[in-house]
């Protein structure tokens, strides 16, 4: 009888990290915390950017299609400052990850920090790992019951908490919340904060090392950033090797002798992982570089009168000396792939600093009509239809000097109004982009082919602001 084939997939075994206490437990919490305060109080710190523009210090307004961060105001056409941003978001991490491996995942990451508030609430309400692993074992009662509906009312309103704020970034958290307090919110901001607490609750108590092991690409590219000198949790195998549980009978030295290691394989680095891996196995890539399983094992060496760091931050250049008795080299933070890493975060936030630094606060869009593409008036000229945008970005309305560059002769008009020169005035309301219809005409002995290279310039009428801005684009003749 042909066997069952097996499954394409492993099934999933659920995880109960087990509390610790330790140096990097506190570096965590610290970071986590600080993270969640950041995210909780940015939308209601306020800006002054006059009396038309939002007082929101960091504020995604998708509505009016602006991003505001502090004193830098966005508009849509300056998109490459975001392009700029996650360059150096991805080079960031690059770097931090050459130097101390996935620090960044053990600590910073959204999905961990989320997690370990989840964890920390369901350890409040059901216990530490042993309690939570009976508890999921037992058959349903009142109390189990009870203990299961407190702890997801507890991820529930952490979500909840979570979507409402993250909408806050794409509106006014204050009026916002005054919407929600007396149910008028839109519609859409009432679906989105369900949508971020639905992906909250799903990804940080149910998913977890999931989100991190599966669906993170992260863990997959981090090896082409890792060398022998990147800094990683290690276990000593040298050290720690051959296992086995101690025994009071038995001395370290005669222990040493029966060829066994200081691991006593009390599997306490495998208890308080947060994905379930055993970092005496060597470098894996679930493993996330949070210290807890530092931690947990300096614990049980303290405990057991041995000497601490049998698992440690080390590299493996380091760890390979050790193994032999060489001496260790020192680590260097300074390598070829750091600096190259350094120098493009230096030169990418420099060009970017430049740009905001001389960041134009006006801007032009030409529009050429295409229907109909020229026309020849009574006096033989040929005339081309423009559409022309003015973005304004100051909080003052402003008058513009609109001139021509291109053909000889060439002159402009303005639909709705009679006569034509070689300039227009046209003004534009603060903080926004308004659209006028420009008509140039051209001489026929000005043109020598049927596309000719035009240029128009906006320069402001009182001279303050911007240099000239200008926008190509061609003259169309028969």
């Amino acid at each position: 009888m042909a066997q069952a084939a097996p499954p394409a997939y492993a099934p999933h075994r659920k995880i109960h990290p087990k509390a610790v206490r330790g140096r990097y437990r506190r570096i965590k919490t610290a970071t986590g915390t600080v993270l969640l305060a950041l995210f909780a109080l940015l939308p209601w710190l306020r800006w002054d950017r006059g009396p038309d523009a939002p007082g929101q210090a960091v504020l995604l307004d998708l509505g009016n299609q602006r991003f505001y961060l502090f004193a830098v105001e966005l508009w849509p056409q300056q998109i490459y400052y975001v392009t700029g941003a996650m360059i150096l978001a991805a080079v960031g991490l690059f770097l931090a990850t050459a130097l101390a491996g996935r620090v960044w995942c053990g600590y910073s990451c959204p999905q961990t920090v989320w997690t370990d508030l989840y964890i920390w609430i369901e350890r409040l309400v059901e216990g530490d790992r042993g309690d939570r692993i009976r508890l999921d074992r037992h058959p349903w009662t009142a109390g189990w019951i009870a203990r299961k509906l407190v702890k997801h009312a507890g991820w529930l309103l952490v979500a909840l908490a979570t979507g409402a704020i993250g909408v806050f970034y794409f509106t006014d958290a204050p009026a916002l919340v005054a919407d929600l307090l007396r149910f008028q919110a839109p519609a859409p901001a009432v679906w989105s904060i369900l949508f971020f607490a639905a992906c909250t609750y799903a990804m940080a108590g149910f998913m977890r090392e999931q989100m991190c092991i599966y669906v993170c690409p992260w863990p997959r590219i981090q090896a082409a950033m890792l060398d022998e000198e990147s800094l990683v949790v290690t276990y000593q195998d040298w050290r720690g090797e051959g296992r086995a549980p101690v025994r009071k009978s038995q001395g370290w030295d005669e222990r040493a002798a029966d060829g066994l290691g200081d691991c006593i394989d009390c599997g306490a680095c495998v208890q308080v992982c947060p994905t379930g891996i055993d970092i005496r196995d060597g470098i894996q890539m679930e493993c996330i570089s949070c210290g807890l399983c530092i931690d947990a094992c300096n614990d049980v060496m303290a405990r057991i009168g041995r000497p601490g760091d049998l698992i440690r931050y080390d590299t493996q250049a380091a760890q390979a000396a050790k193994a032999t008795g060489r001496p260790a080299a020192p680590y260097r933070w300074i390598r070829p792939r750091t600096i190259v890493y350094t120098l493009l975060i230096v030169v990418v936030a420099g060009l970017m600093g430049i740009g905001l630094a001389l960041k134009p606060r006006s801007d032009i869009s030409v529009l050429r009509d295409r229907a109909p593409l020229f026309v020849q008036l009574a006096d033989g000229r040929i005339q081309n239809a423009y559409t022309v945008k003015i973005a304004n970005m100051t909080l003052a309305g402003t008058r513009y000097r609109l001139t021509l560059s291109g053909p000889a002769g060439a002159t402009l008009g303005l639909a709705g109004t009679a006569g034509e020169a070689d300039r227009l005035s046209l003004s534009a309301h603060a903080n926004a982009v308004d659209s006028y219809r420009v008509y140039v005409r051209v001489p026929p002995s000005s043109l020598a082919a049927t596309s000719t290279p035009l240029a128009f310039h906006l320069v402001p009428e009182d001279g303050s602001g911007d240099q000239d801005v200008r926008r190509d684009t061609v003259f169309l003749a028969p």
